[in-house]
């Protein structure tokens, strides 16, 4: 009988698929930064509500969204840190020192029906390496034609 193969440890290694240790999962796909100076921006609509998102049914009917609405060209490698400086321009509850903002992408379901969707946390005055700071709108699943909600706290 032949003996199984084995890794430099001396172990035996698992035949394929007869169990064992599984592969590791593959890499999270990490996104190439845009050439800005090469790459036309998007137009993000920016709704932005002090103390919790607006609900879905704020969004339901077309052209009758939020009032706070703030519109910005970006791109999609932009992060969270980029947008919260930029929302903090305009917003000024956004400035305040202990300002906590919470992002949520608000888009159609396949339904038709609107979903809002929280996904990242910064804070007003981080330093780029604290909760989502980093996480591009890319990284997040961002689709041209979503709304970003932002909630202050």
């Amino acid at each position: 009988m032949a003996e199984p193969p084995r890794r430099q440890s001396g172990r035996p290694m698992h035949p394929p698929g007869r169990g064992g240790p599984l592969p590791p999962p593959p890499p999270r796909p990490r996104f190439e930064p845009v050439e800005r100076e090469k790459t036309c921006p998007l137009l993000l609509r920016v709704f932005t509500k002090i103390g919790g998102h607006h609900s879905k049914e704020e969004f339901a009917m077309r052209g009758k969204e939020p009032k706070d609405e703030v519109q910005i060209y970006t791109w999609k490698d932009a992060t969270l840190r980029e947008l919260t400086d930029l929302v903090k321009e305009v917003a000024p509850e956004a400035r305040r020192r202990d300002a906590k903002l919470s992002f949520a992408f608000v888009y159609p379901d396949k339904n038709g029906r609107f979903v809002v969707k929280e996904v990242g946390k910064t804070f007003s005055y981080g330093n780029g390496r604290r909760m989502d700071d980093a996480k591009t709108l890319a990284e997040l699943s961002f689709q041209i034609g979503d709304y970003l909600d932002v909630a202050i706290f």
